[in-house]
């Protein structure tokens, strides 16, 4: 009796603590194939105009948006507006920062990273991963730090765009998986979808 309550006491447990990776394997694919297309044409339009060094340091960026885009989409951090919102105006933040103080690393660094969690928060645009995109424009190379802001617009919000479209496409192919959560951002897709149809 208490082997059977000890067994029921873990597997509580588990679902409790590990509810977002009890999926079947279903799951696991689909999530595998969506941040495999997207971080692919990231890596693949971005190697075109950027340095390794740099690649390195975007592609870890969109990486963990990804881990929150195709393995937790239920997460309020992984919906559309904290994917987009939370890259572009970190990515704002960093440079800005950088054209204020472009050689105090120790201060515009930090700075950067918080400015960009405090307007996240403010916009209700969090999206961890965004934390990065400020503070790559703050250390990255020379050529990303020439692009000013159009290091927003390319490779930022191109990379997001990309990222948000494959999501769109791969958390939708099965009726268990539905992306996003937002009902605003939902019913404007089914609008958009009767406007077409019409």
């Amino acid at each position: 009796m208490v082997r059977n309550k000890l067994k029921r006491a873990l597997r509580m447990t588990r679902y409790v603590i590990y509810r977002e990776t009890l999926v079947d394997t279903k799951e696991h694919l689909y999530s595998f194939i969506g941040s495999f297309v997207g971080i692919a044409l990231i890596a693949f339009i971005q190697s075109k105009t950027l340095a390794e060094i740099d690649n390195v340091f975007l592609i870890g960026s969109f990486g963990a948006s990804s881990v929150l885009i195709f393995g937790a989409i239920q997460s309020p951090l992984a919906q559309p507006r904290n994917l987009v919102g939370g890259h572009v105006i970190s990515a704002i933040i960093g440079v800005t920062i950088y054209k204020i103080m472009p050689n105090i690393l120790w201060i515009t660094a930090p700075l950067a990273v918080s400015l960009s969690i405090v307007m996240m928060q403010i916009t209700k645009t969090l999206h961890p991963p965004g934390g990065a995109a400020a503070l790559i424009a703050i250390i990255g190379t020379d050529k990303v730090k020439q692009l000013g802001y159009l290091y927003v617009l390319t490779p930022v919000l191109t990379g997001t765009l990309i990222l948000l479209i494959v999501a769109l496409v791969f958390n939708n192919l099965t009726p268990t998986r539905k992306y996003p959560t937002d009902r605003r951002f939902t019913n404007f897709l089914r609008k958009r979808k009767a406007d077409l149809k019409t």
